[in-house]
């Protein structure tokens, strides 16, 4: 799975939050919401070993999710987008008043839908392609996680690989059934093609032979 957690807060008071595996990114996220600096909105990501946490906030709220490095910045913003729109849709006005973990129950599933709608299904870069890298993601720097966190808080990141692995094994078992997919259709297509160029020279020759208007009677 290449986007492993995410979470969504008030300020420092996360209301949801989903781990697709086992790693203390959240203790490491909420250190994030407590330094991030100012209270204007926001498009910031940060980088620890080989994972990014790329931070979206929005009118006081915070969508923050952790990625693998090689997964870039287009599919993980697209992702915060898509979380902040719908977690306003679902819950409104109570989203400024709602007490930590009030929404975790029933969003957190959300989370962990989405995330492996982002991590795996390709349809989800190809939309974000068409409708084109957002301004504000072209211009996110990634910054060392030493630019929002002290040496002495910096936590080291442990992740847990094997689910990592399952999450890289899963995407490859999808890429090739749908290579194996394609290559039927195409071999399909192309004894159809053979059948019917087959057929035509068959009728062309039995035309020929029967002298055109006769063929009926060659049978």
């Amino acid at each position: 799975m290449a986007i492993l957690y995410s979470l969504i807060a008030r300020g420092s008071v996360v209301m949801a939050e989903f781990s697709g595996t086992t790693t203390n990114a959240s203790t490491i996220a909420k250190q994030i919401l407590e330094k991030i600096p100012g209270d204007s909105d926001t498009h910031v990501s940060y980088s620890q070993d080989r994972y990014i946490f790329h931070v979206k906030r929005t009118d006081g709220l915070t969508v923050l999710c952790m990625a693998e490095d090689n997964v870039g910045r287009r599919i993980p913003f697209a992702f915060l987008e898509d979380i902040h729109q719908r977690f306003v849709k679902a819950y409104g006005r109570a989203i400024h008043t709602s007490p930590a973990y009030a929404m975790n129950d029933e969003f957190s599933r959300v989370l962990s839908q989405q995330m492996d709608y982002y991590s795996n299904d390709p349809n989800a870069d190809r939309l974000n392609r068409l409708k084109g890298e957002m301004t504000q993601v072209r211009n996110v720097m990634i910054e060392n996680i030493d630019k929002v966190l002290d040496r002495g808080e910096r936590l080291e990141l442990l992740v847990d690989k094997t689910a990592t692995l399952q999450g890289n094994t899963l995407r490859f078992r999808k890429q090739a059934r749908r290579f194996r997919s394609t290559v039927w259709w195409r071999n399909c297509r192309l004894m159809f093609t053979l059948i019917f160029v087959l057929l035509i020279i068959i009728y062309i020759v039995l035309a020929f032979v029967c002298h055109g208007p006769l063929l009926p009677s060659c049978f």
